[in-house]
Order: C-alpha cells, then structure tokens, then sequence
C-alpha cells in the first residue's frame, strides 16, 4: 500500500483539493452545511436517506457523547469520484468505564486493574477518541461511497489512506484512540490490505430482517404463514392491545407531541447495552419535516396518552426500515408494547408493498419470533496506541452478539424441523 498524503496542520486541514497522487485530490468539511451540495450529490444521489445532506446536519446535533463530523469529498482530475463520511465522539471515562462494566476484572492484569479503578476515579476525563467511517446511529453500509470510474482496488487505496490520514489528524493527545470502519454484508476487497495495515475484523449484532412474500398483502396474510403455535401467539399479542388507539402521527401531531415522543424514545435508550449517542430532543420533528413521504411515526395510545410508538424510513429500494423506538416499559408485559411494535412496522412495510423489513439490531430472538433472520455484518478495527489494543478485546466483545436461540414460526418448515433453528456463527 504507498502512501501518499500526510498529516497538516489543523490551519491547512481545511484546505480545497489537497493531493494524494498525480490523479486524486480530496477536501475535507467539518460540517454538512458546508459540503457543496451538487458535489456530494453527484455521488450519492438522490436515494440514501442516511447520506442526506439534510440528515447529517440534524444528527450533528446529537447528545450524551461529543460528536463531530468530517465529510470528504474525493476527486479524480479535479472531479468528483468519491465521499467518505466520518464520525469522531468522544469519551469521557465515566462513560467507557460502563461500557467495560466488569469485563476488565476477569482478565487477571495488574495493570488492567490499574487501568480500571483510573476510569473510576477519573471519571469526567476525556479518555477515548472512537473514531468511525460510517454511522453510528444506525446500522449499514454509510460510510464511503466511489463512483463506477473508481476500481475497488483504488477505492480501497483511497479509503484507508484518507482514514489513517484524517484520524491522525483528529487524534486526542495523551489519549486513547481506535480506529471503526462499519457495517458490511461482505468482507471489503482486497482484505489482504486491511490484514496489511493492521485492521482486525469482527462480527457485530446482525441485523434482523423479514421477507415479505409477494402474494401477501396483510398482516393477516401474513400471520397464516405462521404455524398454529405462532399464530395462537401472534393472536394473543395483538389481543393485548385492542382497545388502545393506534394510528400514524402526522408531521403536526409529531411537533405538538414531540416531548413524549423523547422520552418514551429515552426510556429505550437509557436500557440499551451500548449508549453511544443520543439523539437531539428536536430529532423527530425535524427528520418528518424533511422526509414528509418517506419517514413515518406510528403510535400507541391509551386514551389520548402516547404510550409506544415505532418510526421507520421507506428506503430508496423500497424496503422498510426501522427506526427508533420507544415505549413504556411498566406497561410492556401486560400490553406486550414491543412485540406489538413489530407486528405494526411489518404491517406497514406489506401496506406499502414492501418486500423487505430490516427491524434492526437488538432483541434478536423475539424479532425471529416474527419471521425475521439475522444478516451478519462485518466492522473493521485498528487500535491506535498500547491502551487501546489491550482494551480492544473486551470493547469488540460488547459489540458481538450474545448467544440467542433463532426461532422459526413458519410451519411448512417448522413442520420440517423444530420450533428452533441451529444458529450459524462465522
């Protein structure tokens, strides 16, 4: 791999074309807002929400952890070829010391034990600088794209000399630093050159995804497919929440109700294993009155109190998929709210003659509950100092999935095997 481009002073960082080689030059903007618009379109187009200009300005505002942004614009002879798009959050101690929780202590290090009881009485430093090609608040393939005049080979060339490059130029001082490159369906090509610049890789939560089948065109339909054991079930789930309301929020009703949205939203988030960023308080209203057609809110109400709702994107390749979620947890066993989620966005993607519904991460074995099987996805790491490879272990181990038994409710192949599938790990 040649390199070709150093690090420059964070007056010179900013500056327009800076060169690679004799064909490829690249700018780099710390805000969306500054990126110009024809530029980063003419490669991403029209169709990614996740790559929206709009989007990554609202998601710079984003909360619990410092985030700043870097956008890249590549060009091949003073033209466009290329984007890659960065996140660099911080981490105070406090925060990376929940996120290691105990995992330290099982290793018998004395000077992991140093390190451990550092973070809790230092808890306010700012302690790790993560520093990720991609987006962090949702999962998938967000992190560059290159245009057909660009090889993979090149593209790879590109990417991880721009990455090693700007990351050095973003480093903490003193601190510790890592390098994420994420989520893939597909190991990138060439990997002998990811091996070669010292990337591990590693498997994270899979994502979650139900196949629509042509001829069905309800949720009934849909439930039919079902053996009686998950139909019975299914049944049950959707009875527990009969006489609530449910209906879709307009882009109004989303503004007006926009603090319960939050903190039924907070209530999910504070729960979650990994709290990596949170999102702006205005997050919902602002992503609807961009995307009117395209982002949807769905709610559950008891009488007129919102008490779970569900939002998703209609995707540019028709599919659907889900977003954040809240819901009351005192009220989730008795009104199964979660569950009821999933039926609701899986209802809505067959409304919207959807063939393919991505639930996400997380809860992966009630989500197979409902027809939906795990896609894995494969990130990229690279420590950046002597702390940050001995951590590394334990940090990819909160990011792999914990073991969970797939269940399959569909009879013709439930009458085939048993109500539970053998789980296939890499």
């Amino acid at each position: 791999m040649f390199n070709f481009c150093k690090p420059v002073s964070s007056k010179k960082r900013f500056l327009p074309f800076r060169e690679l080689d004799e064909n490829f030059t690249f700018t780099l903007f710390e805000r969306a807002e500054a990126v110009p618009a024809d530029q980063w379109q003419k490669i991403t187009g029209d169709g990614c929400v996740f790559f929206h200009r709009d989007y990554l300005k609202i998601i710079e505002g984003g909360r619990h952890t410092k985030l700043m942004a870097r956008y890249v614009i590549v060009y091949c002879q003073g033209k466009p070829c290329g984007i890659i798009y960065f996140q660099v959050v911080d981490f105070k101690a406090e925060v990376f010391g929940e996120i290691l929780g105990g995992q330290l202590e099982t290793s018998g290090s004395k000077r992991l034990k140093i390190f451990e009881n550092y973070l809790g009485s230092n808890k306010d430093e700012v302690l790790l600088r993560l520093f990720t090609c991609g987006n962090n608040l949702v999962s998938g393939e967000y992190g560059f794209m290159f245009n057909k005049t660009v090889s993979q080979e090149q593209a790879t060339e590109l990417l991880l000399n721009i990455t090693e490059v700007i990351s050095k130029e973003d480093r903490l001082k003193g601190g510790l630093s890592a390098i994420l490159i994420k989520d893939f369906h597909q190991p990138l090509q060439p990997e002998s050159v990811y091996r070669e610049e010292k990337y591990s890789s590693f498997y994270v939560e899979p994502n979650l995804i139900v196949q629509i089948p042509p001829d069905v065109h309800s949720l009934e339909a849909y439930i039919a497919l079902f053996s009686k054991k998950y139909r019975n079930r299914a049944k049950s789930i959707f009875k527990s929440i009969q006489s609530l309301e449910q209906r879709t929020l307009d882009e109004e009703e989303i503004k007006s109700r926009e603090k319960e949205i939050y903190a039924l939203y907070e209530e999910v988030f504070e729960k979650a294993k990994f709290r990596l960023i949170k999102l702006p308080p205005a997050y919902f209203s602002d992503v609807k009155k961009i995307f009117k057609t395209r982002f949807n809110i769905n709610g559950i109400f008891m009488n007129t109190e919102l008490v779970a709702f569900s939002s998703s994107f209609l995707m540019h390749d028709g599919s659907l998929e889900a977003h954040y979620i809240g819901f009351k947890y005192e009220l989730n066993h008795e009104l199964n709210l979660y569950q009821n989620i999933l039926y609701i966005l899986i209802n809505e993607a067959i409304q919207k003659k959807s063939s393919r519904v991505n639930l996400g991460r997380t809860a992966a074995e009630i989500k197979t509950t409902v027809g939906a099987r795990p896609e894995d996805l494969i990130c990229y790491i690279k420590p950046q100092n002597t702390i940050s490879r001995i951590i590394q272990k334990p940090f990819i181990g909160l990011l792999q999935p914990a073991e969970w038994i797939p269940r399959n409710p569909f009879k013709e192949e439930t009458e085939k095997s048993s109500d539970a599938l053998p789980l296939t790990k890499p």
